[in-house]
């Protein structure tokens, strides 16, 4: 098998979002998100209110150490960090009138360090971290009032950032509303009580929204390229069974759809009968058409696992993962959190995002979950992370073989390149970063940065520009 090959001016970096790393819950005007009412993540109940257990509050205090953790990922030769701006901390209630400026003022110095560095932003506008009066108030994305409230937040960033900003992610896995309505679209209907219309009524606000920011960001940042961001399951037949494939196309329209309406401007087909068949009828504008029109530069994506679909009523065994689940794939191996590992998974998706939509491409979330253990070596503290260095190599080799393909890639972002707080548990315990933060699931911790094994080797990626990779035994 050839040398991987990544182009020039392939962007090397890692991702994080705001309420998985900054803490500082009540510090700088900030109001509360609907993260500091979940202190178990995705898979708990909503709490009254912020409770001494949940480790976002503090998470790992990016947002005292932010100058010292953006150095060490400049030491690692980051040429791109993904962060998320917490809304609340720009807008505390969301429908302020006014911004809070000790919230700008902190993004501003966040930025400062990544400019010392060369380090290009790669902003997302929304991750997870809607202001929580949105959902107690308006019921989140259910509401078409958000849209209007999205824009006022949008055009303050764009204005305050946007001659030292590049490259704006609207929305975090976009798709998941479908999954988790709460964490995903701030919708305090409960689940269970959740028709099909107002989940689909919120995200065509979402898409509007979407697209009415990346109409703003085109006529007031001439050189800003926007993308979409979506949550990349593949799904694969579990058998060739005919019915299992008609079941895997549609389990992969319910995502990609999203994917079309941000690429081509309008809803395709096969989702109005999606409508049509489930009598389900949206209020759709001709301006709410026409702002769908202001289409993406390039998709981006978050990749871990993939699952299988079958229609066999025996076949009722779900494997977790990233929001979606699906049938266990036999084939494959888990993760101790039971998300299936599939490397050739990334080459299959961006083969089938880049066929389907012809637009550059960008992996802005991709990492192994893991328990790690600090030990000394010579002395020195750290992780011998064999494990994900095994699991990032093979995942990054089959990303220079989709660039084989023809694939046009922006780049690559590593998922918690410094170990935070998990989104789908709450956990400290499911470390995903090249760089170990000494705080634990009971609170516990120092709060001190060592660099594991992949620190170094990650670095030497970046420095060859994929080059040091290894090759795998097969195609």
């Amino acid at each position: 098998m050839a040398p991987v090959a990544f182009p020039d001016g392939f962007l090397w970096g890692g991702a994080t979002a705001a309420n998985q790393v900054e803490g500082a819950y009540d510090e700088g005007g900030k109001g509360l998100s609907i993260q500091d009412v979940m202190p178990r993540g995705i898979v708990g109940p909503r709490s009254d209110g912020p409770t001494p257990d949940n480790l976002k509050l503090t998470a790992i205090d990016f947002y005292h150490r932010y100058a010292s953790d953006i150095a060490l990922l400049a030491e690692m030769g980051f040429t791109v960090f993904r962060f998320s701006i917490a809304w609340s901390r720009i807008f505390p209630n969301g429908d302020d009138e006014e911004p809070n400026e000790e919230g700008l003022a902190f993004y501003d110095a966040v930025l400062d360090e990544c400019a010392r560095h060369g380090i290009e932003p790669l902003v997302t506008i929304s991750h997870y971290e809607t202001p929580l009066a949105l959902a107690e108030c308006y019921d989140g994305w259910a509401s078409r009032e958000l849209i209007g409230l999205y824009e006022r937040y949008v055009r303050v960033l764009f204005e305050r950032y946007g001659g030292r900003v590049r490259y704006w992610l609207t929305f975090n896995e976009i798709n998941s509303i479908l999954h988790a309505p709460f964490l995903s679209g701030a919708i305090a209907t409960p689940a269970d009580q959740l028709s099909e219309t107002t989940l689909y009524q919120a995200v065509h606000h979402e898409l509007v929204a979407s697209a009415l920011a990346t109409r703003i960001a085109h006529e007031t940042m001439p050189d800003a390229r926007v993308g979409c961001m979506i949550l990349a399951v593949p799904t694969y037949p579990l058998t060739p069974d005919p019915r299992d494939v008609i079941e895997t196309m549609d389990a992969d329209h319910r995502n990609l759809f999203f994917g079309d309406v941000h690429v081509r401007g309008t809803y395709p087909g096969y989702m109005l009968r999606h409508f049509r068949d489930r009598g389900i009828e949206l209020d759709i504008t001709e301006e709410d058409r026409r702002i769908l029109t202001n289409t993406v530069d390039f998709v981006s994506f978050s990749y871990y696992m993939s699952v299988c679909q079958s229609t066999d009523p025996d076949e009722k065994a779900k494997v977790g993962g990233n929001v979606i689940s699906g049938v266990p794939n036999p084939r494959l191996e888990a993760s101790e959190w039971g998300w299936q590992i599939d490397p050739r998974g990334l080459r299959y998706v961006c083969n089938q995002f880049w066929d389907r939509w012809q637009k550059p491409l960008f992996v802005v979330e991709n990492g192994l979950g893991a328990h790690d253990e600090l030990v000394e070596v010579d002395g020195v503290p750290t992780v011998l992370d064999r494990y994900r260095i095994d699991y990032l190599n093979d995942h990054l080799v089959q990303l220079g073989e989709a660039i084989a393909d023809g694939v046009e890639v922006l780049g690559y972002t590593a998922w918690g390149c410094i170990d935070l707080v998990s989104a789908s548990t709450a956990q400290m315990s499911k470390r995903y970063g090249f760089v170990y933060v000494d705080r634990h699931d009971d609170g516990s911790g120092s709060l001190e940065r060592y660099r594991k094994a992949s620190f170094d080797w990650y670095a030497e990626v970046i420095r060859t520009n994929g080059a040091s990779l290894r090759p795998t035994a097969d195609r």
